[in-house]
């Protein structure tokens, strides 16, 4: 026997923010539910079994704080919510919507996309140092640089400084044209682009001349030490294990340290061990440190990305 039941979602611009442009949310309810989902106007009608219409309806619902502000759903979010239903879990995924880490500079809401990625803001919220391992696209990196912005705007840190070592698929800075900035700006991109989503660029070059943004290759942080600051070390991976002790014992008070990296994904020469990985090895158990860990579950790029993951994985690469 089939059964409907009609979603009013009350306005035209929570529709198209419930259905993306594609509708690729719809046809991801359809198949996580085995429900048929149609949009009509404003109003969602979901028909099949009654159990496959009461799973989809609790879905959407779920989903409701991301559509009823005119926010684009993603697939990710989609997934959290459909695992918090399965498991029991709804105030858990009350709080990691309700956790808004900041607004962008055209209002919109940043915050975690998976029960992974909070209990990895969490961690730096309680820590001084913490480490998080996990492949491209996890929001790693991402999510760090807007805590390490948002805390400088909110006058918690003085300076936020981010730093990765410049070693990337044999290339070396020597053989990039420009002055030393103009060489190490395509490293640092990933920070930057963050950056740019809470701060004016312009505003970013001012603070950047006053020294209270600093991004600079690994080897500038030797002999400092960084207090009342806000410090990501990203592509930690491609650190050696002197370079990740040095950088750790720069910590000065007052400061918070994020290390980010993917231990899949190290650049070094073969027969050099990665500071990353001895890193989780020797500091696993230190009181004041914490490990997080995001897997291919975590990716919030392109649906593409994850399935690349995976299929590097499955073939133990």
């Amino acid at each position: 026997m089939s059964y409907s039941q009609s979603i009013d979602l009350r306005s035209p611009e929570n529709a198209i923010a419930l259905t993306s442009d594609r509708q690729d949310s719809l046809k991801q309810l359809s198949q996580l539910t085995g429900a048929t989902v149609v949009l009509r106007g404003q109003d969602l009608l979901v028909t099949g079994t009654e159990g496959a219409v009461s799973q989809c309806v609790a879905l959407v619902y779920a989903l409701e704080p991301y559509w009823s502000t005119g926010q684009s759903i993603t697939g990710v979010e989609i997934l959290t919510a459909r695992h918090a239903l399965d498991t029991r879990r709804p105030e858990a995924l009350k709080e990691l919507q309700n956790d808004v880490l900041a607004r962008t500079r055209k209002g919109q809401m940043i915050r975690a996309k998976t029960f992974h990625q909070r209990k990895y803001i969490q961690s730096i919220r309680n820590h001084d140092l913490t480490f998080c391992i996990g492949p491209a696209g996890t929001g790693k990196t991402y999510l760090a640089a807007i805590l390490g912005a948002r805390s400088l705007l909110d006058e918690k840190f003085e300076r936020l400084i981010l730093t990765r070592p410049a070693v990337e698929a044999g290339e070396k800075l020597g053989f990039l044209p420009g002055d030393l900035q103009e060489k190490i700006n395509p490293y640092l991109r990933p920070l930057y682009d963050a950056l740019y989503e809470l701060i004016d660029p312009d505003k970013v070059a001012s603070l950047m001349e006053k020294g209270t943004i600093e991004i600079a290759p690994l080897a500038y942080m030797r002999g400092r030490t960084l207090s009342n600051s806000f410090i990501i070390l990203d592509e930690a991976q491609n650190t050696t294990p002197a370079q990740m002790k040095m950088v750790l014992t720069r910590m000065g008070l007052n400061s918070c340290m994020v290390v980010t990296g993917d231990t899949t994904q190290t650049d070094l020469p073969s027969s050099q061990k990665s500071g990353l990985s001895v890193a989780q090895t020797i500091l696993r158990h230190v009181e004041g440190i914490a490990f997080c860990k995001l897997t291919q579950a975590d990716v919030v790029r392109h649906p593409l990305v994850q399935r690349i993951v995976q299929a590097y994985e499955d073939k133990g690469q």
